[in-house]
């Protein structure tokens, strides 16, 4: 499995305050991975850490499987907090200092990346009179300039309207599409959903937990969850009585019911003359937004 970033207790001190404290982070080639936090969480200080622009305290970063991180951070791109634009100057001469500033081969590169992101009618038009979808859109494009394997965008959306954000969804899909493994992070958590093939979520500091899509939409399945006694004769009462083989049986021997979610009560009335002990039962499950709150509020979701 190849990764092109991975820390190990990457850790960050200012004042003696404990801003990232050994985050442990691993963002697999290919992925949208969604990094989730409240302001001041440190996902700005991790992403100038990567980038360069802050030293750690502790701890070792790893780019594309190298700690030679000098030579790999030029196949990064990155865009932290507000974009470092010329308002004086339009898209394309923005494009055209940092072309020169790079050292990077003119030919169609400006035309390619204007197009891009959506950018290429601008014409004349000055950045200082963009809106802050199309700002935001610019500064991405500087950070593709060198043709980066991997993005870093902090918070890219904040700010935008819904057709902003529709605009900014549609770019970097399409990006990932290219073979651009992308980290961004996000409070839209909704919206952050539909793209992101991977997640982090950071609180004070901590890296909580990570997980892929696919163990985010189990994570957030309604079903009723049932604690007994006798967890096989459970079962066997439970398809019977109800017909239905939808469950399964978590680690701890819980069983996890994915049917019959509004008979909670009948379910636990024939567990009970079934001569089971039903030590809890009740219906979990969350929408996602939910379920990233609590974890970014240092919740248990059980």
């Amino acid at each position: 499995m190849e990764y092109v970033l991975q820390t190990n207790n990457l850790t960050k001190s200012y004042a003696g305050k404990c801003v990232v404290d050994h985050v442990n982070m691993n963002i697999k080639r290919g992925d949208i991975y969604g990094f989730v936090g409240k302001n001041g969480a440190g996902k700005t200080t991790l992403i100038r850490m990567v980038a360069g622009l802050a030293l750690p305290t502790q701890g070792d970063i790893k780019l594309f499987g190298s700690k030679e991180l000098s030579e790999q951070r030029r196949r990064i791109g990155t865009t932290i907090e507000n974009p470092a634009l010329y308002p004086h100057m339009t898209a394309r001469q923005n494009l055209e200092y940092y072309v020169r500033l790079y050292g990077i081969p003119e030919k169609d590169v400006i035309d390619n990346l204007l197009k891009l992101v959506g950018l290429e009618n601008t014409n004349k038009k000055k950045s200082k009179n963009f809106s802050l979808g199309m700002k935001q859109r610019l500064a991405i494009a500087i950070a593709l300039l060198g043709n980066p394997d991997f993005l870093m965008l902090d918070e890219p959306t904040n700010g935008l309207d819904p057709f902003g954000i529709k605009e900014m969804r549609e770019l970097l899909l399409e990006l990932n599409k290219k073979g651009i493994t992308i980290l961004i992070s996000s409070h839209i958590l909704g919206e952050l959903s539909k793209i992101a093939t991977a997640y982090g979520i950071i609180n004070n500091g901590v890296l909580v937990d990570e997980f892929n899509k696919n163990e985010l939409m189990e994570r957030c399945k309604r079903c009723i969850k049932i604690k007994v006694d006798d967890t096989k004769k459970a079962i066997a009462i439970i398809e019977d009585k109800f017909g239905t083989v939808e469950y399964d049986v978590l680690p701890d021997d819980r069983i996890r019911l994915f049917s019959h979610i509004n008979k909670v009560s009948d379910v636990n009335k024939q567990l009970v003359l079934g001569d089971i002990a039903v030590e809890s039962i009740r219906v979990v499950g969350q929408d996602l937004e939910g379920y990233f709150v609590e974890l970014m509020e240092g919740k248990n979701n059980d």
